[in-house]
């Protein structure tokens, strides 16, 4: 095999390849017998019919192109290896000249890795906000705790209803005069102080007494889920047949208990800070991380082909597409409720950062000559089994033998052993939050260990108690 190589634009390698007219033959008639297995021709068994009569049923063009397609790989691999290309792109035939007797001529062309111009990436300093835990912060995570104790009393007084207050109702909506597919519900608890209804809906109940019936307008916000009711002003009459308000019980002992693994309400609280603290910690790594490599990728240069961006790009538009399909939202839809030239833009903006990060990453990593060993693998199998919730083992079994999965813990692996280098290599200084004295980090990866007991349910939100019967709708939300 003779091959030459030629650079084209930013990053594509263009190689013509010549294969010795013998070997093309060879890949030919193994081509023929190949098709032969499966080719129903009359009077013959599989694999029994002659040469001629398969050419004539499959055609000698779609048999020359499923020898080159047998050619190419291992010739491809003889190139990068001799040649030390770094690609990117599977290889894509452009071109090819095979009669057979004669030499077979092939033009190939795939994208190099950009190449990368470090800057400075060690010995540098960083100045971080720290994000102290304050008694505010402690204070809401009780609240947050208590009220999943809280409970919920009628309100007997004959008073009107507040924003504080859970209105028990019947609802029922149209628009234009025609009901609403599913716009109704019946003895349906709404929070009106936290209702994730449409604007304006629970606001209007408020200063309505207990067995009013009364109608409340409405209007669908532009960027609605469903486009049929996009904008249209709406009336819902209404049936207020209950109020009832939340008291939220003192922390004791017994609450404690009820809580968690706790003997005391003490004890509770310093399992509340400790999380608090905990999580301080993981946000000051996070943030120290992104700011040094915020300036690490700042330092470094390259160019960023423009193939790679439209790449990137589709791919950030699917993650999207995902994340809307989750809430009911169509791409379209989305588009059209948001400025689309800026949406594209932030897209745009996004792809070249994952690229430039990617590719500073990898740099790192060869400069400094990283290497993944077995524990590397362990720990991140480790997090994304309890990412997915299932045993590292059974997270193997199911997808441990896809080429994408591996290659991909093996990607998120090196990322973390890549950022623990940077950590380890440079300076964070913490600035205190409201003028007090900056705190300098040790030069290390910092210690970001989660808290001995369970998350504290102070971060949950409290969840409503299911009513008696309802009828529930999403549209009028």
């Amino acid at each position: 095999m003779k091959f030459t190589l030629e650079k084209e634009g930013v990053n594509v390698v263009k190689m013509d390849i010549t294969i010795p007219a013998k070997d093309a033959q060879q890949a030919y008639e193994a081509a023929v017998k190949r098709f032969a297995q499966y080719v129903n021709i009359d009077g013959f068994r599989k694999g029994k019919a002659p040469k001629h009569m398969v050419e004539r049923q499959i055609g000698t063009e779609r048999i020359k192109a499923e020898a080159i397609e047998n050619i190419i790989p291992s010739a491809v691999t003889e190139i990068v290896r001799k040649d030390k290309l770094d690609l990117i792109t599977q290889p894509a035939i452009t071109d090819y000249d095979f009669e057979i007797g004669k030499d077979l001529k092939i033009t190939v062309r795939a994208e190099e890795r950009p190449d990368v111009t470090l800057g400075k990436y060690k010995d540098l300093t960083v100045t971080v906000q720290d994000t102290p835990v304050t008694q505010a912060s402690f204070d809401n995570a009780l609240s947050g705790l208590l009220a999943r104790y809280a409970e919920e009393k009628t309100v007997t007084e004959k008073r009107a209803a507040k924003n504080t207050d859970i209105a028990v109702i019947d609802f029922d909506g149209s628009v234009d005069g025609k009901k609403i597919p599913g716009g109704a519900g019946t003895s349906y608890s709404l929070d009106l102080g936290n209702s994730n209804f449409i604007p304006g809906f629970a606001e209007a109940i408020v200063g309505h007494k207990v067995g009013e019936e009364f109608d409340i307008n409405v209007t669908f916000p532009e960027n609605y889920g469903s486009t049929d009711l996009q904008g249209k002003k709406a009336v819902f009459k209404i049936n207020l047949h209950e109020l009832k308000v939340k008291t939220t019980p003192e922390l004791t002992d017994e609450i404690a208990k009820k809580a968690g693994p706790f003997e005391s309400a003490d004890a509770l609280k310093a399992d509340i800070q400790n999380y608090l603290e905990t999580q301080r910690d993981n946000a000051n790594k996070q943030n120290s991380e992104n700011e040094l490599f915020k300036m690490i990728v700042a330092n470094a240069k390259v160019d960023i082909p423009q193939s790679m961006i439209e790449r990137e790009k589709a791919s950030i538009i699917e993650e999207y597409k995902t994340r809307l399909s989750q809430q009911g939202v169509t791409w379209d839809v989305f588009l059209k409720s948001q400025d689309e030239n800026q949406i594209m833009k932030t897209i745009n903006d996004d792809a070249r950062s994952r690229i430039k990060n990617s590719l500073v990453i990898e740099k790192i990593a060869r400069a400094e000559e990283l290497k993944l060993e077995t524990q590397d693998f362990q720990q991140k199998l480790s997090e994304m089994s309890a990412a997915y919730g299932v045993a590292p083992d059974v997270l193997v079994r199911e997808v441990g033998q896809s080429p994408a999965f591996m290659s991909n813990l093996s990607q998120q692996a090196m990322n973390d052993k890549v950022r623990d280098f940077v950590m380890t290599n440079n300076k964070v200084v913490f600035a205190a939050a409201s003028g007090g004295a900056a705190k300098k980090s040790a030069d290390k990866k910092p210690a970001a260990k989660e808290p001995a007991a369970k998350k504290p349910a102070a971060e949950k939100k409290p969840a409503a108690k299911k009513p008696a019967k309802k009828t529930t709708t999403k549209k009028a939300k």
